[in-house]
């Protein structure tokens, strides 16, 4: 996914004492890490394998190497090429300029239960397999956004965490986004905007796949059947990787699953909220009705908690009502108003008192690397880098990360009912305790989507 060039950065503040404490203790503890591998090894780098070797799967190992002292051993990918260009890459960027062990099958490469750490960063449909069976092998996860294609998947991760005691961290990094960070501490939590009775999220980015390619032969470097996996087996019609495969819910979960769960995330974690009481949703395809893309151009989803509504919106058609904030939250208070985007926030008081502006932190000179790094966002390397920091302290530590695998799921889950409600035409109203559509029968069973054989649905233990 391209994103749209951000507003130029102007230089930002300094963060507060607290926040610079917070993050250099937390740096100098992932720094400081040596861990005992999976197999009882003897201390050293934490061993580390990657599930899903595209463009965020490199991305993140690229950003776990500049910041601990690791050694990537295992890679995994169906298509041989992706494989191969990641082996390279590892290769030149750790310090031991080992090539790691490649695998087309995750199973394969978790069976030596060899690995401290996985990465996973496949097609949202194969996210809760592939995780699962890393936490069981032994290693702790960090596992890209969302977390399930289906929100049974999700539980089941959750339950899977806790009872093995694993440490899972879901990359909705705008928890660890430096400027996000101080609009949390130092407007929505000093009290500046009052009570909070609204929350809008958007995104206009124009990121629906377009086209009609024709059904063509499978290249003989790719497993397309591995691929699929427990998904719909689509007659292939072209390598689905970056934006393809996004264009399908049967492997997604749209614009809702890929977009909305950062922004419903950053929300829940700067007001401190948990499960929406209710979920509603409504949209289609308005517009862009010529390609075989089948996620909606245009939807609209409503997260109701007490005396608060959180309104996502999307067109993947149109012009955005705000282009300094086209992918964005903004909370509404009393006392004010802010907007907060990945690349910066504005803080607009009512009244006395004077607007804030803060831009992203870039790291270009601490990272000159990034520079050379293909399709890099360097607006979010930071943010990625903390993330990872956070992580490995929590793995350090045995305690719960910023994006623990319950936040995820929270996330996760709610965007998925918000397309379940699309789907169904009604508003729902989950209860995590029972696993269920509180008097929703059709939609309990729509919280479990079908498995192509010979997979099975994970289910919580």
């Amino acid at each position: 996914m391209k994103h749209l060039p951000p507003p130029s950065p102007a230089a930002a503040p300094a963060v507060s004492r607290r926040a610079f404490l917070k993050t250099a203790s937390l740096a100098a503890l992932a720094a400081g890490l040596g861990g005992v591998h999976a197999a009882g090894a003897e201390p050293g780098p934490k061993r580390v394998g990657l599930i899903g070797c595209g463009w965020y799967g490199k991305s993140d190992l690229c950003r776990l190497i500049q910041v601990a002292p690791v050694e990537v051993v295992g890679l995994c990918d169906p298509d041989q090429h992706l494989l191969a260009g990641a082996a390279e890459l590892v290769a030149q960027r750790q310090p031991s300029h080992q090539r790691p062990r490649t695998h087309a099958d995750y199973r394969a490469m978790l069976k030596a239960r060899d690995l401290d750490i996985v990465l996973v960063a496949t097609p949202d449909h194969w996210h809760a397999l592939a995780a699962l069976a890393a936490l069981e092998a032994g290693a702790d996860v960090y596992l890209q956004k969302p977390v399930s294609a289906d929100v049974i998947e999700g539980e089941a991760l959750l339950a899977a965490a806790r009872r093995l005691g694993r440490v899972v961290q879901v990359g909705t990094q705008r928890r660890s986004t430096p400027h996000l960070v101080a609009a949390k501490n130092d407007i929505v939590a000093a009290g500046r905007l009052g009570r909070i009775a609204h929350v809008d999220l958007c995104c206009y980015y124009h990121m629906r796949a377009a086209g009609n390619p024709p059904v063509q032969p499978v290249p003989a470097f790719f497993n397309y059947d591995l691929w699929t996996g427990p998904g719909p087996l689509r007659p292939y019609d072209g390598l689905p990787h970056r934006s393809w495969w996004r264009a399908f819910m049967e492997y997604g979960n749209g614009i809702l699953g890929d977009m909305c769960v950062h922004m419903l995330d950053a929300a829940r974690w700067m007001l401190g909220l948990g499960w929406p009481r209710r979920i509603s949703s409504s949209g289609g395809i308005f517009v862009q009705q010529d390609s075989k893309a089948n996620i909606a151009d245009t939807q609209t989803a409503t997260f109701a908690y007490d005396g608060l509504n959180i309104v996502w919106n999307h067109r993947t058609w149109g012009a955005a009502p705000d282009p300094q904030y086209p992918w964005a939250l903004v909370l509404y208070g009393e006392k004010g108003t802010l907007k907060a985007s990945a690349w910066s926030y504005d803080f607009i008081p009512l009244g006395a008192g004077r607007p804030e502006h803060r831009d992203c932190v870039y790291e270009r000179e601490r990272y000159p690397e990034d520079l050379q790094e293909k399709d890099i966002e360097l607006f979010a390397a930071p943010a990625t880098r903390a993330h990872l920091r956070d992580f490995l302290a929590a793995v350090a530590a045995r305690g719960r990360p910023v994006a623990d695998i319950e936040q995820g799921h929270i996330s996760s889950a709610s965007c998925i009912l918000a397309n379940l409600a699309l789907q169904t035409g009604r508003t729902l109203q989950y209860d995590p305790a029972r696993r269920e559509v509180a008097g929703d029968a059709e939609a309990t069973r729509l919280l479990r989507r079908p498995y192509r054989a010979p997979w099975r649905h994970p289910e919580p233990v």
